[in-house]
């Protein structure tokens, strides 16, 4: 129902513009076991936590960069013409990462569930100094 509002631009009698918050795009998510394989192919795979959860446990071979950096760092810090597969804790922040990775034309997709779903798919987790990992 709301759905259907949304792509008519109304919610209600309110009529509203179909862009920014009510901009309905699905934005391109991946499983775990996706992104495993997507990453054996050579792509990328983005941490977007704070450093203390970066600390406490990532992928092996990952990418760290905080959220509030992302559109900044990442057209540098980033392979160029490689899928980029962002990850946060649960999902949350990642999306929005991803959306700002789009935005800048790179083929962005969002890891659904996080590093919990990472781990709970038996991803493996490493901590600071190759110490084994735990999600923060």
């Amino acid at each position: 129902m709301y759905d259907s509002w949304l792509q008519q631009g109304q919610l209600g009698s309110l009529q509203l513009p179909a862009v920014g918050l009510f901009n309905r795009r699905k934005l391109p998510s991946v499983k775990p076991a996706e992104a495993q394989e997507m990453l054996k192919a050579g792509a990328t795979l983005l941490d977007v936590r704070e450093n203390s959860e970066w600390n406490a446990g990532h992928a092996p071979g990952a990418v760290h960069i905080p959220v509030r950096n992302v559109s900044a760092q990442a057209p540098k810090r980033l392979p160029k013409g490689r899928p980029v597969i962002v990850t946060c804790r649960t999902g949350a922040r990642s999306r929005g990462a991803a959306r700002i990775l789009i935005e800048q034309g790179i083929e962005a997709y969002n890891l659904a569930g996080g590093m919990s779903a990472w781990e709970s798919a038996g991803g493996r987790l490493m901590g600071k100094g190759n110490r084994p990992g735990t999600i923060a």
